[in-house]
């Protein structure tokens, strides 16, 4: 890791799983950060757990429902009001095999993976800015290769089927596409990009999944700390900070999906504004 000590991060999700590993791991070197995330009681565990492991007080708590547009703003409202720069944003926090809708009424997958996190994203990008260089880390899939395209009309709509994979695919696919058009618009700005996969990693996100597929689901996939690893290189290594736009799995740069095209990510881009008043 480079320059870590000292900087400010702050991760959604990060009460559990994946995004407890990636909050632990910047704690351990020294970050300054905060775990956002729906369950204050849970939040406050993750950070008080963290600051006895890592001897790091400097690890606090925003509460964050991404399933409620109005939550995402008091959120970043609450961070700005804090009057602390911000140099990686990590949207980590997801939900799969779901069904239902956010308080906005949008598909819950589309809505917590990828709507929340945009409304996130751009309230907070002007701190971003301001701290440059900064990043924008989003925790996407490889589930996103099996989307064949966004039904604008589906987003608003709860998940069919078992599993809700279809769903969960989509709302990676708008991960990428989103990374890779913030990319776009904040290029010359000092703030770069990075959309990921983590792995296939047994995290809390697959506790809905109804249990006669949850051990398919699960089966074979990594630890919660291995699935951290990729997350914390793009939020910290030296080696990718002039690149912005890409899509990275196992530490490397990896070619996203044909249907992940610009004009798609535009177009994603401009209903989800229309979508997020701010």
């Amino acid at each position: 890791m480079s320059e870590v000590a000292g900087r400010v991060f702050l991760v959604t999700g990060a009460n559990t799983g994946i995004g407890r590993a990636t909050a632990k791991a910047l704690a351990r070197q020294g970050a300054r950060v905060y775990i956002a995330s729906r369950s204050r009681a849970k939040g406050e565990e993750a950070v008080a757990g963290i600051k006895a492991s890592t001897g790091n007080d400097a690890v606090g708590f925003l509460p964050l429902d991404l399933a409620d547009l109005e939550s995402v703003q008091a959120c970043a409202k609450a961070f700005l009001g804090l009057g602390e720069p911000l140099h990686v944003l990590v949207n980590n926090a997801g939900v799969a095999g779901r069904r239902g809708l956010t308080r906005q009424g949008f598909e819950l997958m589309f809505g917590v993976n990828h709507l929340g996190h945009f409304a996130l994203t751009n309230a907070l990008l002007g701190c971003l800015t301001a701290s440059a260089p900064a990043r924008v880390v989003t925790v996407a899939s490889d589930a996103h290769y099996s989307a064949r395209g966004i039904d604008f009309e589906a987003v608003r709509r709860p998940a069919r089927g078992l599993t809700g994979m279809p769903e969960y695919a989509v709302s990676k696919l708008c991960n990428v596409l989103f990374s890779a058009e913030l990319a776009r618009r904040t290029a010359g700005t000092g703030v770069t990009s990075y959309a990921l996969h983590p792995g296939v990693v047994a995290s809390d996100i697959w506790r809905r999944v109804p249990w006669p597929a949850r051990p398919l689901v699960t089966r074979r996939m990594l630890s919660v700390d291995e699935g951290a690893a990729t997350s914390l290189y793009c939020a910290t290594s030296p080696e990718v900070a002039q690149d912005s736009g890409l899509y990275y799995a196992k530490c490397a740069p990896r070619a996203p999906s044909a249907v992940a095209t610009g004009e798609l990510g535009r177009e994603l881009w401009d209903r989800s504004e229309a979508w997020t008043p701010a």
